[in-house]
């Protein structure tokens, strides 16, 4: 892919030159100047969306269903506080990619020496791979509810959907955003309809949307809503939408950027607002159709599906729970791989075959969930799903410290370097993140 010249910088000096963010899509999707509000926000929106999905994996269905059948409606306020971190940080992402020309990996290698560059690089992949865990299980788990099919052997099929992400991109990048956007209306779809069912206590999930002392007191608890939080705030989503924003072609100048930056968080927003209805029915669901009947310890995805027609005396209710699940698998395994492509190029500017890129990815996910499958069985499954989403939690602030330092540099950013209440409330996220993942290191370690 031949370069191409960056951005001029607020300062006049231009970056130095480099390979475009997605080269496929770069820049593919018009964004036509001398249209209205509305038609500009229509041709902006998508991005979010593509982001959205990680916020609603299969990680998310068990640290839900976990923290909502033992604890109630009290983890409500992690979900809630967890999304409005999220909201925050994906504008960062999207203005450093709008503004600068460059997606957060190819940041990190302009401004990093080979070390660091190398070490975030792989703390990436990482996350990235315990992503893809949580996809593979959980479409996996979704294949044999709804087919019958071995839990091994669904795990294995989850390797085929090489064939259909890259049959997707074949077709264009706003065709992979309205099939992402059809997944996500169909899982809402099924949990509004499932809380309809489920009759929950509006007054317990008000309650539960206030924080509580015992979150951070109950090792267990804490276990669990730090859980909430890696499978909330995802990695990999924020070199995700620093890419991804640059599949639009919109005027590069301050005023054109400047809108663009207020298009964009409009999108993240509003599809992060669908990602927090589905987040809270997972707990809400949990919590009216178990933890009040005194089943509080339905952690694995199976049992929720096996007990929730039952508990709730409608038999179509796990249909839709699976068929929800299977959709999200799905959906979050586009995204994945096209974080792993960027993550790749970005931070060695190496550039794979989608396919091998794909392969890799998922053989290494595949490998430990077949494993832990066949010895385990569906207990063993579960427990590494909810572990996956640790480790997403405990990576994050190696994703969120250089996202932060770089949106607030103002040589790299000229005059859209954040404010001084943006740079306050970032610093107050990147604290909690780093406080709660320690206080989780400190807890196992003394366990």
């Amino acid at each position: 892919m031949p370069p191409f010249e960056g951005d001029m910088g607020a300062s006049g000096g231009s970056t130095a030159i480099r390979a475009a963010s997605l080269p496929g899509a770069f820049r593919s999707v018009a964004v036509p100047a001398a249209a209205g509000f509305w038609r500009k926000l229509a041709a902006f929106a998508g991005p979010g969306y593509l982001v959205a999905v990680g916020y609603m994996d299969p990680g998310n269905w068990a640290t839900g269903l976990a923290g909502g059948s033992a604890f109630g409606y009290s983890l409500l306020s992690v979900i809630l506080l967890s999304n409005l971190m999220a909201m925050l940080l994906q504008s960062l992402s999207a203005k450093l990619g709008i503004v600068t020309g460059m997606d957060l990996a190819q940041a990190c290698r302009a401004r990093y020496s080979l070390a660091p560059r190398i070490g975030l690089w792989l703390l990436c992949e990482l996350a990235i791979i315990a992503c893809d865990l949580a996809e593979v299980i959980g479409t996996a788990v979704a294949l044999k509810l709804l087919f019958g099919l071995p839990l091994v052997g669904g795990i294995v099929v989850t390797s085929l959907d090489v064939f259909l992400i890259l049959m997707l991109q074949r077709h264009g990048f706003r065709q992979l955003e309205a099939f992402i956007v059809a997944l996500l209306i169909v899982i809402a779809l099924c949990f509004a309809v499932e809380l309809v069912w489920a009759q929950p206590s509006i007054g317990a999930i008000g309650a539960g949307l206030l924080p509580s002392p015992q979150i951070i007191t109950n090792p267990t608890m804490l276990y669990v809503a730090i859980g909430i939080l890696g499978a909330t705030v995802m990695p990999h989503n924020l070199y995700l939408h620093s890419s991804i924003v640059q599949t639009r072609a919109f005027d590069r100048s301050d005023r054109g950027k400047r809108e663009a930056i207020r298009l964009a968080t409009i999108d993240s927003t509003v599809a992060l607002s669908l990602a927090l209805f589905v987040n809270a029915a997972i707990l809400i669901l949990a919590a009216a159709a178990f933890h009040g009947s005194g089943q509080t310890k339905v952690a694995e995805i199976s049992d929720a599906y096996a007990l929730l027609a039952p508990a709730l005396g409608v038999g179509l209710a796990s249909t839709l729970f699976a068929v929800a699940l299977l959709a999200s698998g799905q959906n979050a395994t586009i995204t994945g791989t096209l974080a792993g492509q960027i993550v790749m190029e970005g931070f060695l500017d190496l550039r794979l075959p989608q396919w091998l890129r794909r392969m890799i990815t998922r053989g290494l996910a595949i490998l430990p969930a077949a494993a832990v499958a066949g010895v385990y069985g569906d207990g063993g499954v579960a427990k590494l799903l909810v572990l996956s989403q640790v480790v997403l939690s405990l990576q994050l602030p190696f994703a969120v410290v250089p996202l932060v330092r770089f949106t607030g540099d103002r040589a790299l950013m000229g005059r859209f370097a954040n404010g001084r209440l943006i740079r306050t409330g970032a610093l107050l996220v990147t604290t909690i993140v780093i406080t709660l993942n320690g206080v989780l290191i400190s807890q196992m370690m003394v366990g």
